[in-house]
């Protein structure tokens, strides 16, 4: 498993207060279910269920993504990133991944895919095991206000400056397996 670990690095630039993020499809650093794995390796891209603590003082909204760093692309493989959750939500059912499952007014931009939804794990023959970051952002801010079909970077970078608090769970897909320990 690859040791960089791109939300630490985010923390050495700014402190955030912790978010307790859990979920009760998988626990921190074991295997995705396969329903979070991509239909095309056997799952049914469907999110998994998250829950976190409230958010501090000043919490006005959410954002939720999920990142593969692992994905041998250079740049990591965006899964899902969605804003404007508001500040009452703090449960996410599994397969919530589109704006139509999501609370009203809470926008999906498009992953690497293109696609305005969750899409699961599909690590590549030979990757090795991947980690699939799933972050919550307490924002200070009730919406972002992001140019449509802006990229699912283009909101980190815009919630770092809001963020409140961070919770991270980091899950995994195995492409030799096939089991939770791996990603696109």
């Amino acid at each position: 498993m690859l040791s960089y670990d791109p939300y630490a690095e985010l923390a050495t630039l700014r402190d955030f207060a912790p978010l307790e993020l859990t979920s009760p499809d998988f626990t921190a650093g074991a295997a995705l279910p396969l329903f979070a794995w991509s239909s095309d390796r056997g799952g049914e891209d469907r999110s998994p269920a998250l829950q976190w603590s409230p958010g501090p003082a000043g919490t006005k909204s959410y954002a939720v993504s999920c990142f593969d760093p692992d994905a041998p692309t250079g740049s990591g493989f965006w899964h899902w990133a969605a804003y404007n959750l508001p500040a009452d939500t703090t449960v996410l059912a599994s397969g919530t991944g589109t704006a139509a499952s999501l609370p009203q007014g809470t926008v999906v931009l498009p992953n690497e895919a293109r696609l305005e939804k969750f899409i699961g794990a599909a690590p590549p023959e030979g990757t090795g095991v991947h980690r699939y970051f799933f972050v919550v952002d307490a924002l200070d801010v009730e919406s972002l206000d992001l140019d449509a079909g802006a990229t699912p970077a283009v909101l980190g970078f815009n919630r770092h400056f809001h963020s409140l608090a961070r919770g991270v769970l980091v899950g995994t897909a195995d492409p030799a397996t096939r089991s939770g320990t791996a990603e696109r």
